[in-house]
């Protein structure tokens, strides 16, 4: 039964990507679906692309373990700030500026939107460099699910995962990420309510279960009794950094901000931030509400020996055949809408700005969707060799590097992307400081963790800190900096303007 689901799921991947070719015939059809895509797709597509297996597995269980319930909130966060105020704040000047632009990509923006080549080759660099290792990520957390439901090696998990992937995405770009990410949205919805619902019922219900949760006592984390199951948790100030970076972060993810560049108009943007905001509160405040529960299994779990990721598992171990299929394909939807979205991102990046604006330059269409899906595949082939390689060998730098990935992208862009929709005084210069600040921090982290005060030794809170403190640099850097043409910036937000409905088709759609 488990097999037969899961080959119906991949059946309908395939070829939904094989029916969206017609969609994928020139480079604005291929990165953006044309810039038509309806509100329910993109709303899903944002969703599922925040939302991927290391939330699930991974920061579930970790922060469900540190927090309890109280983990909730971070949930809570993702849905206000990451997603309903992310929509507002960015999604209409975002598609307006981007399309009035010419820019499918946030580095072509920052080339346009400033009048720097160097900008936007830069910004493009910072991306191929960190999504690299975010991608890999996805990959983590489906090992144990998978050894646990079908008793299959991780590295044919990972090899399949990459093949099925490759082929959807190759053949029919982001509209086919797109429909899949809707079906593949649908599955996480349903699969996390029924799954919360089975796990606590195996504790005997929700009540229950609180009750259970409030006599774990752990005098590492709090002599406070109950704390776990408290409004707060034992940690609220750490808990408050895990909010900040998991909420805020989105807004400066290319992968993310992307959503918005494809939406067809300004009303699909209303009912895309509250469909948005909805998935978020069901599927990210399910998986850290379920996750607040993890300590009720501490009698099965050896946090030491196997990590925060074997927690979920455990969790889940004990369920019915047909729902261990459920999860696996809830994970495996949360995975791939992410991979998916991320390898188009890179790709796409990687050749309309890097190779595009440097050494191959004045490419025809053809040229470059050949190019960009070439970039496709070798993305996602990259990122399965170094999960399988931190599989076998146990590499722990791979895992430092993803773990900053997040913070790194997010401390670069957030500040001068948010900026630069809004202000015209932002300069090159202060972007540049930003770019530069929020990866350095990030990456010194990494390498010199102990030297930091207590508090920024989790890359969490530092990237948390590299975000804030970009938005307070760049308008200090602006105001002290030259000011940038007044005749690039007047004709940039000119756009804001005229009328609302853009025309569809642009130069780099012809």
């Amino acid at each position: 039964m488990k097999l037969i689901v899961l080959l119906v799921y991949f059946a309908v991947l395939i070829g939904i990507g094989l029916y969206c070719r017609r969609h994928a015939t020139d480079v604005n059809g291929f990165v953006l679906g044309g810039r038509s895509v309806g509100p329910w797709l993109t709303a899903f597509a944002y969703g599922t692309s925040y939302f991927s297996a290391v939330i699930f597995v991974g920061y579930a269980g970790q922060f469900g373990w540190k927090y309890g319930i109280a983990s909730t909130w971070i949930g809570i966060g993702n849905a206000l700030v990451g997603s309903l105020l992310a929509w507002v704040v960015l999604g209409r000047r975002t598609r307006i500026m981007t399309q009035h632009l010419d820019s499918a990509t946030m580095p072509a923006f920052f080339g346009s939107r400033f009048d720097s080549k160097a900008l936007k080759i830069g910004s493009s660099a910072i991306i191929f460099v960190f999504l690299i290792p975010y991608t890999a990520s996805l990959y983590n957390g489906l090992s144990r699910l998978f050894g646990m439901a079908f008793n299959i090696d991780y590295t044919v998990c990972i090899v399949l995962m990459a093949i099925l992937t490759a082929i959807y995405v190759i053949a029919g770009g982001y509209m086919a990420t797109a429909i899949n990410d809707f079906i593949q949205g649908i599955i996480m919805l349903f699969g996390i309510a029924i799954i919360i619902a089975a796990v606590l019922m195996s504790k005997g219900g929700f009540m229950e279960a609180v009750n259970g949760l409030a006599q774990v006592s752990d005098p590492a984390a709090s002599a406070q009794p109950g704390v776990f199951a408290s409004f707060f948790g034992p940690d609220p100030l750490n808990l408050l950094g895990v909010v900040i970076l998991t909420s805020l972060g989105t807004w400066g993810l290319p992968q993310m901000v992307q959503k918005f560049y494809a939406i067809k108009d300004e009303s699909s943007i209303h009912k895309g931030s509250v469909i948005s905001t909805l998935f978020a509160l069901v599927v990210s405040g399910g998986c850290y509400f379920l996750g607040g529960f993890g300590r009720l299994f501490s009698d099965q779990v050896n946090i030491e020996a196997d990590g925060f990721d074997s927690i979920i598992p455990t969790m889940l171990s004990n369920l019915t055949p047909i729902l261990i299929a459920l999860v696996v394909i809830l994970v495996l939807s949360a995975s791939m809408s992410t991979l998916s979205s991320l390898v188009i991102a890179s790709s796409s990046t990687l050749t309309i700005d890097f190779l595009g604006g440097t050494f191959m330059k004045n490419m025809s269409q053809r040229k470059l969707l050949i190019t960009i899906r070439v970039f496709i595949f070798v993305f996602i082939a990259i990122s399965a060799v170094i999960a399988i390689v931190q599989y076998k060998s146990n590499v722990t730098f791979i895992a430092q590097l993803m773990g900053i990935s997040w913070g790194a992208l997010a401390g670069a862009f957030l500040a001068p992307f948010l900026y630069g929709l809004y202000w015209k005084r932002t300069s090159r210069l202060a972007c540049w400081v930003c770019f530069i600040f929020g990866c350095g921090l990030m990456i010194a982290n990494m390498l010199f963790r102990t030297s930091f005060p207590t508090l920024l030794q989790s890359p969490i809170n530092c990237g948390a800190v590299a975000m804030i403190v970009g938005l307070i640099l760049v308008p200090v850097i602006s105001l002290i900096s030259p000011a940038p043409n007044k005749e690039i910036v007047d004709d940039a937000f000119s756009c804001y303007d005229k009328e609302t409905t853009v025309p569809q088709k642009t130069a780099l759609g012809k």
